[in-house]
């Protein structure tokens, strides 16, 4: 039996992204009518180097929202530009400084998490990767030393040369960072099965989470992306499904929302379909966690 807190059962925080659009306050109102407790967004255009400022009337009314629509946690997805382990340095220096610009941002509206794909070698390997990705994270926390947010490395499908698809590599990034307690990883279902890692059956699944305390500790657990899968087993294609609808099936996700080992963290939809999709999701998640 999980432990009471006010009166409540301890519960997973479950939600999805939701848009910013006509400014990062109306997240807060969006997510409140998905029946989110938690949200995630990117702070500005992902599709951008340099997102616009932040104003501070945009940030006093979304902090009020928050509150106003009961939503408890707020993680922030980095933007798709973004190569932190990639060898052509102008890139990297573009990566880096909007890498920096994303933790200023997190850190006005208070955001908790920053998530974010550890990198691309584009032909370098994965040793350089790996590297390049540490020192970039170096670079960042020294550079913005004030910042709380815990930087959390998404696992990869291990598309291209994308790196972060093995667990031995998240872990390798935390060990070649100076601020190992800076770090955290974020758990994408959809990509943990299409890089090789079964959750399917329950021996499966108590295999998996096995492997990833032993290699990266399930103490730096801190966020679920809740995806199915629209490919198979192992083919490093990053193909989101609704959940059910794909080849990693219902249970799964039933197992997560009811493992007190995650009780508290946030699990976050990025599933197809739009809202209509992500509140019927909701709904059925919350129906099926067990008291």
């Amino acid at each position: 039996m999980r432990t009471l807190r006010l009166n409540e059962f301890i519960m997973p925080l479950i939600g999805c992204h939701v848009s910013i659009a006509s400014g990062v306050e109306n997240a807060p109102v969006h997510g409140g009518e998905l029946g989110c407790d938690a949200i995630q967004i990117f702070t500005a255009n992902q599709m951008q180097w340099r997102g616009n400022p932040i104003s501070d009337e945009s940030r006093s009314k979304y902090i009020e929202r928050l509150k106003a629509n009961e939503i408890k946690q707020v993680v922030t997805h980095d933007s798709y530009l973004i190569n932190l382990g990639g060898p052509d340095p102008r890139k990297l220096t573009l990566s880096r400084k909007a890498f920096i610009e994303e933790m200023e941002r997190s850190e006005l509206l208070q955001i908790p998490y920053i998530i974010f794909h550890p990198g691309s070698h584009m032909g370098k390997g994965d040793d350089y990767a790996l590297k390049t990705i540490a020192e970039s994270l170096d670079y960042a926390i020294e550079s913005r030393a004030n910042c709380k947010s815990i930087l959390l490395l998404e696992n990869t499908a291990g598309q291209g040369s994308n790196v972060g698809y093995k667990f031995e590599q998240l872990r390798s990034i935390i060990d070649q960072c100076s601020y190992p307690d800076r770090l955290g990883v974020c758990f994408d279902t959809c990509h943990g099965y299409a890089a090789g890692y079964d959750l399917v059956t329950e021996d499966a699944y108590n295999k998996t989470f096995k492997e990833f305390n032993d290699v990266v500790g399930l103490d730096r657990l801190y966020v679920f992306h809740l995806n199915d899968s629209k490919k198979p087993l192992g083919l490093k294609i990053d193909r989101h499904a609704c959940l059910g609808e794909g080849f990693i099936g219902w249970e799964l996700f039933y197992r997560l929302i009811n493992d007190d080992r995650f009780e508290e963290l946030s699990m976050i939809l990025e599933t197809p379909g739009g809202d209509e999709n992500f509140s019927k999701e909701i709904e059925a998640l919350k129906k099926s966690i067990k008291e």
